[in-house]
């Protein structure tokens, strides 16, 4: 897989490079997740080797079969090269042009409030847009993360309607956020 998307960084950010993730991101994956505050948001727990294998062998089906499109994300670091692990985003149905293709994200703990997240999530729907030739993409979280109600306005998502919850995945009541290409 060759896919590779830069994000611009913001006046006081660095760049952002996302890519498919590899099997020599087991080790900053399981970093991440020792955040409690991002598993707190994620329902497949990676606490170990074994684990983000497995997280990983998901993300690489994913690719094959167009369900989920996912990139790990870094900041651009010393000569333009891939620094830190800073978040992941993922397209998930890309395939469905009728259907209702969807955007989920994290943000490791280091980068949180820097602008990550909203960047990130702006490449990827650019590149949704043009390269997929998706006309409306949606992105889901629960009422209580506030944090992703303010990534998903500052991606340009528009709040569309508040969902009833579905326990035991999803025990709060959503909030759906849409973004049409123009």
């Amino acid at each position: 897989m060759t896919v590779s998307l830069r994000a611009p960084g913001a006046p006081e950010a660095a760049a952002l490079f996302l890519r498919p993730w590899r099997d020599e991101d087991a080790e900053p994956l399981i970093e991440a997740y020792r955040d409690p505050v991002l598993r707190q948001w994620t329902r497949i727990p990676v606490r170990d080797a074994a684990e983000a294998g497995s997280w990983l062998e998901t993300q690489r089906q994913g690719w094959e079969t167009g369900e989920r499109l996912s990139f790990a994300v870094f900041e651009e670091g010393a000569e333009g090269r891939e620094g830190p692990l800073v978040a992941n985003a993922v397209l998930k149905r890309s395939h469905l042009r009728d259907g209702n293709p969807e955007v989920g994200y994290w943000t490791a703990a280091p980068a949180r409030g820097r602008g990550v997240a909203p960047r990130a999530l702006q490449a990827l729907t650019d590149w949704a847009f043009a390269d997929r030739g998706l006309a409306r993409i949606e992105l889901l979280h629960q009422v209580d993360n506030l944090a992703s109600c303010r990534v998903a306005e500052k991606a340009g998502y528009r709040y569309h309607e508040t969902l009833p919850a579905l326990p035991p995945s999803f025990p709060l009541d959503g909030h759906l956020h849409i973004r049409e290409s123009r």
